[in-house]
């Protein structure tokens, strides 16, 4: 985090709890940054908040430490059970929640206050024993959380805090009817602390922020430029049939120790990292269909270092804190403009610097467009040179070995049983229709007649 992108307020003017005053001193953060410095006064104060800031300005750690600090002071709800958590920290993704329970437990670990954590995907009975054991801060994602709340695994009777991250984000998916099913059953808006932070306060997030919280301060950090200041953005018109050469030519040219290359498709991330491994570039792919623990595995390689490059689709767009990222690829634009500024958001982040580098394909040039009126701005032009391309045989893309899909659908089923599988009868293997059966017609019987 650089000086230039911090505010002169410090954590310690805000009177926390020593316990988290120990747990910031050792993450070595000592000035707040601007979504900090203006949220938490207001959070600290016992006064809901709805906050906008770019991405990876520091919105976690203002909303964990305004969670601990209610917690700390304020006594828990008397007659509370074990199964009642204190806290419910709701983020759109898998990752986004995992990174928010990761910065949790560095800033909370000389609390006595428990943490939980619930996702789709994996451990389906080891994380409903642990809420049945009891959790003081819940953090999930909405579809796991609705499927144990339903079973009655655990309530939200005696929630003093409500934390919803991304809300943009949960309105993209469709989980926007999860929030609201919860909100109803934790207790009244005016009982309890409610913290909204997104990318965006779109007018449906601030109709969710009115409806759900009491009478919430809304805080925007605007910013010259709808993306990060320190991204050095450059597009190149390429013909679909020279991608690959111009991304591993790039590549090889750049010091790209640390890239993510986003692609529209989980078939195009197998085509960009198969040709990337023929080519003696380390890479991995992470998309939907990837299994959660390969994924987490995979995220910790790329974090530290041994994986320098990553192949993804937008399931990686957003949540992910991954410190140092020299470059982020488009090598598909996305349709929609919103997601190329959190695509490049990747990089440059809590005041880095970094690159992001765009191809406007035959395919997708139709979206740059929209994105650079999103923006405000045009992105600079590169020509695609000859000493740019790399000479790809074709014959170097290595096939990724997939499961077969009911394999992976066994991956993800949370009751372990196994998957019921359908085997296509004779008939239907091919693309026709299945032919009816006809039926036979009897022929009339026959007399013999004398004439």
């Amino acid at each position: 985090m650089t000086d230039k992108h911090l505010t002169d307020i410090r954590f310690n003017s805000f009177g926390l709890c020593k316990e988290l005053a120990q747990g910031i001193e050792e993450t070595g953060f000592s000035f707040c940054t601007p979504i900090q410095a203006e949220t938490l006064p207001i959070a600290l104060k016992g006064q809901d908040v709805a906050g906008q800031a770019q991405t990876g300005t520091g919105k976690t750690a203002a909303f964990l430490l305004a969670t601990y600090q209610r917690l700390l002071t304020q006594p828990a709800t008397e007659g509370r059970k074990k199964n009642q958590p204190r806290a419910l920290i709701v983020a759109p993704t898998r990752e986004l929640a995992v990174q928010i329970h990761k910065d949790a437990e560095e800033l909370g670990k000389h609390t006595d206050l428990k943490l939980g954590l619930v996702y789709g995907g994996t451990g389906y009975e080891q994380q409903r024993k642990q809420l049945e054991d009891g959790v003081d801060i819940l953090i999930g994602t909405p579809g796991r959380l609705i499927d144990y709340l339903k079973q009655h695994v655990y309530d939200l009777k005696a929630v003093q805090v409500v934390v919803m991250d991304e809300a943009d984000r949960m309105f993209d998916l469709g989980f926007i009817k999860d929030i609201r099913f919860m909100l109803r059953r934790c207790p009244p808006p005016q009982q309890r602390l409610g913290l909204l932070f997104s990318a965006t306060l779109s007018f449906r997030v601030l109709e969710l922020a009115y409806e759900h919280m009491n009478n919430p301060t809304t805080v925007k950090i605007e910013t010259d430029n709808v993306t990060a200041d320190k991204v050095k953005q450059v597009c190149y018109m390429t013909a679909n049939d020279e991608k690959i050469s111009l991304l591993i030519g790039l590549l090889k040219r750049m010091d790209a120790h640390r890239s993510i290359v986003f692609v529209n498709t989980k078939r195009g991330a197998d085509l960009v990292w198969g040709y990337l491994e023929g080519n003696g570039i380390g890479a991995a792919v992470i998309s939907g269909d990837v299994p959660q623990k390969k994924r987490m595995r995979l995220l910790s390689d790329f974090q530290e270092g041994r994986l320098p490059v990553l192949v993804a689709t937008d399931v990686a767009a957003r949540g992910l804190h991954i410190p140092d990222v020299s470059h982020v690829f488009n090598f598909d634009l996305p349709d929609d403009a919103e997601d190329y500024v959190h695509r490049i958001g990747r990089t440059a982040r809590a005041g880095a610097s970094g690159d992001a580098i765009s191809f406007a394909c035959e395919t997708h040039a139709f979206s740059l467009p929209d994105i650079e009126a999103y923006i405000g701005h045009r992105i600079p032009m590169e020509p695609v040179t000859s000493d740019l391309l790399f000479e790809v045989d074709p014959k170097s893309r290595i096939i990724p070995d997939r499961p077969e899909r009911d394999k992976r659908r066994g991956s993800n089923n949370r009751s372990g049983r196994k998957p019921a599988t359908r085997t296509a009868k004779p008939q239907e293997t091919g693309t026709e229709a299945p032919k009816k059966k006809r039926r036979r017609r009897r022929k009339p019987k026959q007399t013999n007649t004398t004439e």
